[in-house]
């Protein structure tokens, strides 16, 4: 392993957890359902960022090409179904307060 692919290894295992704790801190500190969904998508491109230096660096990256993209597939899918959860809250309640999910029935 040369010098630059050690200090990129280096750069990728201090990115991806620190954009995971950046999405962890988002999703807990807020009370706004779109900064929530912000952070689980920061916690996902964390953890997309961590798989890819994995392969790249273990020698194999065709082997973890696929597992990413079905990882990106299933974060559109969560992102529009929390869009379309968030349109029917602010169209109930007019707000994007966290505490209105409790209120909703039916």
């Amino acid at each position: 392993m040369s010098y630059e692919s050690l200090v990129l290894f280096k750069l990728y295992l201090i990115t991806a957890p620190l954009l995971f704790v950046v999405g962890i801190y988002a999703v807990i500190t807020t009370r706004n359902i779109i900064a929530m969904i912000i952070g689980l998508e920061i916690m996902t491109k964390g953890v997309t960022i961590l798989l890819a230096a994995a392969g790249y660096f273990n020698g194999k990256p065709q082997l973890v090409e696929p597992l990413i993209i079905t990882m990106i597939v299933v974060e559109v899918v969560i992102l529009m179904i929390s869009a379309g959860y968030i349109i029917n809250i602010v169209k109930k309640h007019n707000s994007l307060d966290v505490s209105n999910i409790n209120k909703l029935k039916g």
